[in-house]
């Protein structure tokens, strides 16, 4: 009886055993399975679904039109909204200056949100915010409450476009990425030529109020879209936020984009601007020395030691800061120095737009035929010719051929731009992209308002104490902003043949033979 009990229990115990071998192996099985597929699994969103190399940069591209329009299309309507809500225009440049100024705070922290509660998230939440700002700014009913939710829109915009650049880059993979930054750029350049034209006609045709109500729907349809078809990227680590480096960061920034706000559009005094220009350098120096003893700063300056960050962010930067004047320049002389119309003067310049994109589908056969430092050099050699171009341009030029050259100038202004911002990205490690964004973000920011401060500065120069304003006076300050984009030349000389060659696909002769 015990034996055959004894062997009723053995064989049970094989039995069991061998179960649980099969079921183990079945599990590994299992396991080994998932892996493989997840290894198969292509890692960039556009890959997997390719719909999604379209939805994505109309999604991203929409987030950046609306941030990049609000920050030009309140100046035709300054007049008007200073009526309706009892105040002077001198006064609306708040407006403009409180906007610009939340979005020079906000951008250096966006990256770190965006590693920390995830990109998707940041992104619809600023979305959201400045889709709310823009509801709140078109029914103010005081100059307090305007400012305050031009605030609100600042801070959803500081949050939208760098996010809304890191979707970019992490949707799709290197050899896409001209692709990717295209889209990006375009509102950006699109964006200051519209603002005006469409600012005018909506406050000439229906009411200033949809300057600020245009942007709902769009907002809505952003949200909806990037909750449906955005990944979630976050770091699954990430270090403490740096409040003290925000802090002098945000000031310093603050400061500094205070400063060249006050040199185009004076707020206070000319000794005031530069008390203020120079606390913002201090603030910012002593952030350098402050990053440099802390694990994780608010801003990454090693970013720097990257040569195709730097070349493309600050060589590139200062490329743009000589073709930013032109889109300030062009309408006042337009309209000052020849007399044209609002709607006339934004017709002509709104040309420029279509050079955008033009340029977009020419860019990739480009940089594969002569590299990033070829394009980014000729383009600033041409880029300042052109400028020097529109010293030719008189009142009896026909307005076709002002049209025409404005469009072939948007061509090179685009190209540039494309290529420089391209080349900042195209280098990075994965886990550098958010920090990268949020810095590229500022500086891009700072070439437009230093590009039109600038511009401006030398005009009131050239005006002298008669504030006469004359074609001729116009015809010289785009001479002299012309060496600008001349500066940057030697910046671009640093690049190397290597520099960017998985994104631009450039093979040299001398290499390709061996």
């Amino acid at each position: 009886m015990r034996s055959g009990l004894g062997w009723l229990a053995h064989t049970g115990n094989l039995a069991f055993e061998r179960g649980c071998a099969s079921l183990s192996w079945s599990i590994q099985a299992a396991c080994m399975t998932e892996l493989v597929t997840a290894l198969e699994q292509p890692q960039f969103a556009t890959e997997r679904d390719p719909r999604l190399r379209l939805i994505i940069p109309i999604i991203v591209a929409i987030a950046f039109l609306m941030e990049q329009l609000d920050s030009t299309i309140i100046t035709t309507a300054i007049p008007a909204i200073a009526r309706s809500l009892d105040t002077t225009p001198v006064r609306l440049n708040l407006a403009i200056t409180t906007y610009i100024l939340t979005l020079a705070v906000f951008i250096p922290v966006s990256g770190w949100f965006a590693d920390r509660f995830g990109a998707r998230r940041v992104f619809a939440l600023a979305l959201f915010t400045f889709t709310l700002g823009s509801a709140l700014c078109g029914i103010a009913s005081s100059f307090g409450m305007l400012l305050a939710m031009r605030a609100l829109q600042g801070l959803g915009g500081a949050m939208m476009t760098p996010v809304g650049r890191l979707i970019l880059l992490r949707s799709f993979p290197r050899s896409g990425l001209i692709t990717a930054m295209t889209y990006m750029t375009l509102p950006a350049i699109m964006g200051p030529v519209i603002g005006p034209l469409l600012g005018g006609l909506l406050t000439t045709y229906a009411s200033w109020r949809w300057i600020f109500y245009v942007n709902v729907p769009f907002g809505c349809l952003g949200i909806a879209a990037a909750l449906r078809f955005v990944d979630d990227f976050h770091e699954e680590a990430v270090q403490r936020f740096d409040f003290a480096g925000f802090l002098m960061v945000g000031c310093g920034v603050a400061l500094l984009q205070f400063g060249l706000e006050s040199i185009g559009r004076p707020i206070i005094p000319v000794s005031a601007t530069v008390l203020v220009l120079a606390a913002a350098v201090l603030l910012l120096l002593a952030f350098g020395r402050y990053a440099r003893r802390v694990v994780a700063p608010a801003v990454d300056l090693t970013l720097f030691r990257f040569r195709s960050f730097w070349v493309g962010t600050l060589a590139g930067g200062l490329c743009r800061v000589g073709l930013n004047g032109v889109p300030f320049l062009l309408p006042l002389m337009l309209q000052v120095g020849f007399g044209m119309s609002p709607v006339t003067s934004g017709s002509l310049t709104f040309v420029s737009s279509f050079g955008a994109l033009l340029i977009r589908p020419l860019l990739s056969p480009l940089l594969r035929r002569f590299g990033f430092n070829v394009v980014l050099i000729g383009s600033a050699l041409v880029g300042s010719a052109a400028v020097a171009g529109f010293a030719l341009i008189g009142a009896d030029t026909p307005h076709w051929m002002i049209g025409l050259y404005v469009f072939v100038f948007g061509i090179i202004r685009s190209a540039q731009f494309m290529t420089s911002n391209t080349l900042s990205y195209a280098d990075l490690p994965a886990d550098k992209l958010s920090r990268a964004t949020s810095l590229g973000g500022v500086l891009q920011q700072l070439s437009v308002s230093l590009g039109v401060s600038i511009a401006a500065m030398v005009l009131g120069l050239v005006a002298g104490e008669t504030h006469i304003v004359t074609p001729e006076r116009f015809h010289q300050v785009f001479l002299l902003t012309a060496i600008i984009p001349l500066l940057s030349i030697p910046g671009f000389l640093y690049l190397r043949a290597e520099d960017g060659v998985q994104v631009s696909g450039h093979v040299r002769k001398d290499n390709s033979r061996k």
